[in-house]
Order: structure tokens, then C-alpha cells, then sequence
């Protein structure tokens, strides 16, 4: 299998943290350069279908994109140690607060990140600061419901780590890129990140 990937980008860094958890090595990383376009050449778009990076390309040909998808897809051959839930309630909560961290935190700061940060011009046709400052604002406000959440819970799904932890961990790392740090009074914020980010998968993943 292939994963074509990016370290400019935050959803690459999902699947390589997913990766990093199980152990897997055995999946041939090719990295995609997406400042100068190569996830938009003919070539790439005939593999994955979109300008998208991740993408995991299978022994049989299929391509897989979404970094959600990728990773189940590799739970499914790696299920040890779970990340999606191992049973109908722990999958539908996992999969609650994971969406909500892609919606509400994760897509957010992202947009953040690219109208505001002068080396992304390249990935936007014009960058508006207001468009910034709206999607801040909506992702401090999420911050604030993920705080009263971690105040009596160690993790944001379960009582171990998932891939919700992931999805915000590597959200709130991406704005990092404008220096961006959340509001100093989400102490359990402040906890549960320090918690994720000193994880080896973490650093295997970044």
C-alpha cells in the first residue's frame, strides 16, 4: 500500500499518527508537494479522483481518500489497539465527538490558518481576514465546550485515546503554524493536549 501524503498539511498527519499508534510499517509513504500543485496534476487526480491529499492507494489498485475513512479502513486491518470503538455504543460515541471536532474545531482553524498565514496564498485565490477571524472565534467556542468536557474525563471519547483525540490534537497543532495558542483559562484543554501531544504517536505522526 501507498499513502500519498503532505507534512504541510493536517489531515496527512491524521493517518500517520493512526499509523504511528497501531505500529503499522509496512504502508510506502510518498509525499506530495501541495505548495507547488502536485496534488492537482493529472496524474495524481487519475489515482485519487480529487486534489486531496491523504490518499491511500491499495495492493489492488483502489484509492481511498479521507483521512477518516483511510483510518478505518486501516483499523479494520489493524485493530489493535482500537481507536473507532469496539462496540456499537463506544463506535457511535467516538464518531459523535470526532465529527464534532472535525466541524466545529478541526475545518475551523484550518480556515483560520489559510486566510491568514502569508505562505498559504498559494492554496487560497484571495485570502479574506474576515473569513479568519469569523472561523476563530466559532472554534474558541467549541474550545470552551471541549474544556467543560475534559474537566472529568481524561480523553474526549472514551476513557483512552481515539481517533476524536486526534482529530482536535491535530487541529489545534495546525494553528500553530500563525502561532495561535487557545484562551490560557481552558485549563483542561490545556491538560488533555499535553496529555496527546506527548504521545510517540504524536511526534511519528507530525
Amino acid at each position: 500500500m501507498k499513502l500519498y501524503t503532505s507534512h504541510r498539511a493536517p489531515n496527512p498527519r491524521r493517518v500517520r499518527w493512526v499509523m504511528a499508534e497501531k505500529g503499522i510499517e509496512d504502508v510506502e509513504l510518498v509525499e506530495i508537494d501541495i505548495m507547488v500543485g502536485e496534488h492537482k496534476t493529472p496524474d495524481y487526480r487519475s489515482r485519487v479522483g480529487v486534489p486531496h491529499v491523504p490518499a491511500l492507494e491499495l495492493d489492488d489498485g483502489t484509492t481511498i481518500s479521507e483521512s477518516i475513512a483511510i483510518g478505518r479502513y486501516l483499523e479494520a486491518l489493524y485493530p489493535e489497539p482500537n481507536l473507532f470503538g469496539v462496540d456499537a455504543r463506544e463506535q457511535a460515541v467516538i464518531e459523535m465527538w470526532t465529527r464534532r471536532c472535525e466541524f466545529y474545531l478541526a475545518n475551523p482553524l484550518m480556515l483560520t490558518v489559510r486566510h491568514s498565514h502569508p505562505a498559504l496564498t498559494a492554496l487560497e485565490a484571495a485570502q479574506v481576514p474576515q473569513v479568519a477571524e469569523h472561523n476563530r472565534v466559532g472554534a474558541e467556542k467549541f474550545m470552551k465546550t471541549l474544556d467543560r468536557r475534559l474537566a472529568d474525563h481524561e480523553f474526549l471519547a472514551e476513557d483512552r485515546f481515539t481517533i476524536a483525540d486526534i482529530v482536535g490534537v491535530v487541529g489545534l497543532d495546525f494553528a500553530r503554524l500563525i502561532k495561535y495558542r487557545p484562551p490560557e483559562e481552558l485549563a483542561h484543554l490545556a491538560r488533555w493536549l499535553e496529555t496527546c501531544r506527548v504521545r510517540p504517536g504524536a511526534k511519528a505522526g507530525a
